[in-house]
């Protein structure tokens, strides 16, 4: 399956992934207060040392100036407080041609930034541009960048690559490892309990969906011979189940490899789905319509009985389907109220 087409599935429809590695990072903290002023306060000490799955990244000093690339890696930093010299332009969800999503532009506005330098790299990583963006660290945790483009990019600067799979880290190690190259992990830690803090204040507004076997899927209305669910590694079954739902017993049978974001459903199987109570997946007005018609899983009962949230594909709500700390705070209400809507049909 080629990424441009997995973009529901991934970042031009934007990828979305889970793998925590937290042994695979090392670098040192100093408690010891050192001014007045500072007191209580933690100094990092450096070279820190990143290790990730393409090599290592050693950060001598706290970073100045801070690139990013592919998907959310920006918005981390931004939720962080700090604007980056240069980051890849949102290929997804724009519908303005600004190529940065609504949430990434209010927090530049916040933050006093409103000639930002977007790298215009979907078909490709923009080189020259990152280079002239004189960055002292390239952010992409979460990313797919080839080894090929990683001995490129550390030409440049000193590359945080994804931990162990390509696209696949979730919005907390997103956040984690990010944080950790600029210098900034206790501050990555306090957003991360932050944004949990979010998560669970909404999902207690919408009490009726707690319990609830939900699964978030991808289906291609020309061919639905198969179709294709998120994983629990990826931010967007991540994510329900941080709103207090459950990923479906069923489904996750069929999982094969933990550290998929993804897997690849033939309809022929979809028999064994009765445990699913929701779906939620991309689409238009045609897609439950076209899925209900459907000989084989038009049986599916969440299907049948119309329990599936569609995200219109393409939208700024669907890009946030592949949450990061900003998107989902932009975005947490509207969307956890759609699946309530449908979860009120639920007996």
């Amino acid at each position: 399956m080629k990424k441009s087409w997995l973009l529901p599935l991934a970042a031009t429809l934007t990828f979305a992934l889970a793998a925590c590695s937290d042994s695979s990072t090392e670098e040192t903290t100093d408690t010891t207060d050192t001014s007045v002023e500072e007191t209580a306060t933690e100094q990092q000490q450096y070279p820190i040392t990143v290790t990730h799955a393409l090599g290592e990244a050693v950060i001598e000093e706290k970073p100045e100036r801070v690139a990013t690339i592919a998907w959310a890696n920006h918005d981390v930093a931004l939720a962080l407080g700090v604007v980056p010299v240069g980051f890849s332009a949102a290929n997804y969800g724009v519908a303005d041609g600004s190529s940065i999503l609504p949430w990434t532009e209010a927090k530049l506005n916040e933050l006093g930034e409103d000639e930002p330098n977007v790298y215009q790299d979907t078909d490709g990583l923009d080189f020259e541009a990152i280079a002239d963006s004189n960055p002292d660290v390239i952010l992409a945790a979460y990313s797919g960048i080839t080894p090929e483009e990683y001995e490129t990019l550390t030409q440049i600067a000193p590359v945080v690559a994804y931990q162990e799979t390509p696209w696949v880290a979730s919005w907390r190690e997103q956040v984690k490892y990010n944080a950790i190259a600029m210098g900034m992990e206790k501050e990555g830690e306090q957003l991360i309990k932050d944004t949990e803090q979010l998560i669970a204040d909404t999902a207690n507004k919408y009490d009726n969906i707690k319990g609830k076997k939900a699964a978030f899927a991808m289906f291609n209305t020309t061919d639905l011979s198969k179709f294709y669910v998120y994983t629990p590694a990826d931010p967007r079954g991540e994510l329900l189940t941080d709103l207090g739902m459950e990923y479906p017993a069923s489904i996750q049978a069929q999982v094969a490899d933990e550290e998929s974001f993804y897997i690849e459903l033939s309809a022929e199987n979809t028999d064994t789905f009765t445990d699913v109570d929701i779906f939620i997946a991309y689409g238009t007005d045609e897609t439950l319509p076209a899925l209900q018609a459907d000989p084989i899983l038009g049986k599916i009962p969440a299907i049948a009985n119309g329990n599936v949230v569609i995200i219109e594909d393409n939208t700024p709500l669907a890009a946030a389907g592949n949450p990061n700390p900003l998107s989902i705070e932009y975005t947490i209400d509207e969307y956890v109220s759609l699946i309530s809507d449908v979860a009120t049909n639920i007996q």
